[in-house]
């Protein structure tokens, strides 16, 4: 007989899997961060900085106010290093030790001469693999002079320099790999063996098959309870065999199939859902999640939006691309979790010149509690004091606004 769950059970099994269910530290410790990246998998990075980088949020929405230098410390030496950046759901923080298990995605890359719609020079290769090994860790503007001819505009949005697309390339095969970031948030490359630990490259390279049911099985550790499309997105994977180019790639739908076989997953059946879920047998099923945070629009919780709103009745996008006049709630708009509810959201901007938090709009979800002005008011004082901002100033946008900003005052 399938395990029936109801959308409560399920969200409060999502939440404990994520790490909501862990106790705040006071002062977070790099235990406090492995066992953070143990629920999380996965921290995606991407350039906006409008309030604080995407990969930085979700430890701060599970463990609370920390030491940047924690991150710093795990993703810097070689045989110290505990995480790095790959094409793990998009750009990531993962593990180390999934390098082995991406070995599959490197190959798929090889044969497809990459991702994007353009193609790397390919007698450029040798060289600028060269150069990295000599000089490294390096950035594309290091060897723009050296390797890059006039760029074109050919591609808007994507005018990287002959370098560039080369370095692009060789990381996502695997000849190079990120050594870190400069504070003006470029890429640093540099041969892997100056990068990861000996023993993460010196580890036997599994098959596609065995890398996918460690994918998955990963990705269910991490949501709890999913349906196959979670699942297999977690990890970008396939939900059906591939063929052409890269074909050898794992099959998600297989590994689902196999890990149910082998007792660590569960087919259940979730209140409101179309479609059957996968419980990990080994998830924590809370009666009560007790959780206030402010989430990132990347948080791996919130950022496949489908099923944020089977889970959350939270429907959310981010509206970065959508031009001003056409926002409905704002440019960097980051969702209020309280208890095992998604209950409002907030546009938020970080001045940092002017030491201010600024909410530029606040809007409360439908039912929201009446203590939410008062619980998200606790939150952004918890969150400026982390940004080394001194003051809060709430714009008269959205229904939440008012209470808000009494709240504060």
């Amino acid at each position: 007989m399938t395990t029936s769950l109801s959308k409560a059970q399920a969200r409060r099994i999502a939440l404990a899997a994520q790490g909501f269910l862990d106790p705040p530290h006071t002062a977070p410790t790099m235990r406090t961060f492995n066992r953070t990246l143990a629920r999380t998998g996965v921290l995606q990075v991407d350039s906006v900085n409008v309030l604080a980088r995407a990969h930085l949020m979700p430890l701060y929405s599970r463990m609370g106010p920390y030491d940047l230098g924690l991150l710093a410390r795990a993703a810097s030496g070689s045989e110290t290093r505990r995480v790095l950046e790959y094409w793990a759901h998009v750009q990531a923080y993962m593990p180390v030790d999934l390098w082995p298990a991406m070995q599959w995605r490197m190959a798929s890359y090889r044969a497809q001469r990459g991702k994007w719609g353009f193609t790397a020079d390919a007698t450029l290769e040798p060289s600028v693999l060269a150069a990295v090994r000599e000089r490294g860790p390096v950035t594309a503007r290091d060897l723009d002079r050296e390797f890059s001819g006039p760029r074109t505009k050919q591609h808007w949005g994507w005018n990287w320099s002959d370098a560039r697309k080369v370095l692009d390339y060789i990381f996502l095969v695997g000849d190079v790999a990120i050594a870190g970031r400069t504070t003006q948030f470029e890429v640093l490359y540099d041969v892997p063996e100056r990068v990861l630990p000996r023993g993460v490259l010196e580890a036997p390279t599994p098959t596609p098959a065995d890398a996918g049911r460690e994918l998955v099985r990963r990705a269910a550790r991490s949501h709890g309870v999913g349906t196959a499309g979670c699942l297999a997105d977690y990890y970008r994977m396939r939900t059906i065999p591939a063929t052409g180019p890269g074909t050898g790639l794992p099959d998600a739908q297989r590994a689902i199939r196999e890990l149910v076989e082998a007792g660590e997953l569960e087919e259940v059946r979730i209140e409101g859902w179309n479609r059957p879920a996968f419980l990990d047998t080994s998830a924590r099923r809370p009666r009560a999640v007790r959780a206030r945070s402010l989430l990132s629009p990347f948080d791996p919780l919130v950022w496949e939006r489908t099923r944020t709103e089977s889970i959350f009745d939270f429907h959310y996008r981010i509206e970065i691309y959508v031009p001003a006049p056409q926002r409905r709630y704002g440019y960097y708009v980051l969702p209020f979790l309280l208890g095992d509810r998604i209950v409002g959201r907030v546009d938020l901007k970080a001045d940092r010149a002017g030491g201010r938090l600024l909410v530029l709009a606040a809007y409360a979800e439908e039912g929201a509690p009446v203590d939410t002005a008062a619980e998200l008011a606790i939150e952004l004082r918890r969150l400026a004091g982390w940004l080394g901002l001194d003051d809060i100033v709430v714009g008269p946008r959205g229904d939440l606004a008012g209470p808000l900003g009494a709240e504060l005052a």
